[in-house]
């Protein structure tokens, strides 16, 4: 029950995210007005924004000019559902898991209370959200908006201090490390190959994930991105999602990843570089 309850949350937090994803990258500011029709501009009622429902039972179409609704609407709302979810489980039904795994930034050496697991559920579930977020407006708008990026981080930076400060340089130098690698792509490119925003992505993530976590997640992200990018190449669709191919979606990727199973997959890794000894 309680997860079906965090699922209907992550839903109803999801149609809000909705509305970041379509209106930071245009700099729209996020409290303008009732929700309308982007093509009859027809005001929505309250049935027609029942998150997820509304478009099952509206057929993905506007009920007023019946225009086709986007898919990322409920697409968006069912991600933040099942990661709200699967972040729940491994916070309060791993706690053994949490000890052992700094990355969720539990203090090892004092035992683990309801207070700080739910600080640290709050703390994730806010950095999945702008993760999302981050993820479809880089898809939609090719776009990483830094009315996320920043807030992001500073959290981050402010959980590490009030609730693990001893991990607080060792994260820091991750994400600065993570920054400096991206930064140095993105002035041999000029741009073309890398966009600032996955710079500001990348020093986010190291703040999020620490060592060797940061690691993990780009190999994920370089490696998901490359055989994706291979694959629309031969199709030659390699513009489907504009004029580039946006990276900022594969770190994202790559950091989900990473936060529920980062140290198996780095541990499979030391394993598979030990064989080849």
């Amino acid at each position: 029950m309680e997860f079906i309850i965090v699922f209907i949350l992550g839903i109803c937090v999801g149609s809000f995210l909705n509305v970041l994803v379509d209106r930071l990258p245009k700099n729209e500011p996020v409290v303008k007005g009732r929700s309308h029709c982007d093509k009859c501009k027809k005001t929505l009622q309250w049935r027609d924004l029942i998150p997820l429902l509304s478009f099952i039972f509206l057929k993905g179409k506007c009920r007023y000019c019946h225009a086709r609704l986007s898919i990322y609407y409920p697409l968006v709302e069912l991600a933040t559902g099942f990661l709200f979810s699967i972040t729940t489980l491994f916070v309060f039904g791993h706690s053994q898991f949490l000890i052992s795994n700094s990355k969720f930034l539990i203090n090892p050496q004092s035992p683990i209370t309801n207070y700080q697991l739910l600080i640290t559920l709050i703390y994730y579930l806010f950095i999945i959200s702008s993760l999302i977020v981050v993820f479809f407006a880089d898809i939609k708008y090719g776009i990483i908006p830094d009315k996320v990026i920043f807030p992001a981080i500073l959290v981050s930076f402010l959980y590490l201090i009030l609730n693990t400060s001893y991990l607080i340089l060792p994260y820091l130098f991750s994400a600065l490390g993570a920054f400096l690698f991206f930064l140095f792509l993105f002035l041999i490119t000029k741009g073309r190959g890398m966009g600032f925003g996955d710079v500001k992505l990348a020093f986010l993530m190291g703040l999020v994930l620490g060592f060797p976590g940061i690691i993990v997640s780009l190999y994920i992200a370089f490696l998901t991105g490359a055989a994706i990018g291979i694959i629309l190449i031969l199709w030659r669709r390699k513009k489907v999602f504009g004029t580039t191919i946006p990276f900022g979606p594969f770190l994202v990727l790559g950091t989900f990843t990473t936060l529920f199973w980062g140290e198996k997959i780095f541990q499979k890794i030391i394993s598979a570089l030990q064989d080849l000894h």
